[in-house]
């Protein structure tokens, strides 16, 4: 069901609450050593791209350089989208709509924010097992840069 009822605080009248996806963004950094991931230090653990929660009143691109920078450190530049991930099931705490992009960074990655821990791994030595569907979105950009896995 897409909503639920809520009471009006006022009179009590029963008042339809839709429940809705919550935007997130994902983003795939490029340095000249591989690609970005973190380790996270919150549930799900494990390794996963630099991404979160879009702001209220944000953009898509500044969430996406602002989450690369807070758990990156580094500042991202040449942002372009890889694509939209949206299956209901790819974060088990709620339904999200991730939007992905690519960029590039220079300079000394350090974990930060929600990050436990971070490394960068070069396209053929990415971990096979990765939080949320970030295995699929990494699939998806080797493929269509043409980047190997093997």
């Amino acid at each position: 069901m897409p909503f639920e009822y809520l009471s009006c605080p006022r009179c009590g009248e029963k008042v339809r609450a839709y429940r809705n996806p919550v935007p997130t963004v994902d983003i795939i950094i490029e340095t000249p050593d591989g690609i970005v991931l973190i380790e996270r230090k919150n549930e799900p653990l494990g390794w996963a791209l630099p991404g979160g929660f879009v702001d209220y009143g944000e953009s898509l691109e500044d969430a996406a350089v602002r989450e690369a920078w807070e758990e990156t450190s580094l500042r991202v530049a040449g942002l372009r989208l890889l694509g939209c991930y949206s299956d209901p099931r790819r974060d088990a705490r709620q339904h999200t709509i991730s939007t992905v992009f690519i960029a590039t960074a220079q300079g000394t990655p350090r974990a930060g924010d929600d990050a436990a821990g971070l490394a960068v791994f070069p396209s053929n030595k990415l971990p096979a097992t990765l939080c949320f569907d970030h295995r699929k979105i990494l699939d998806d950009y080797l493929l269509v840069t043409g980047l190997s896995s093997d």
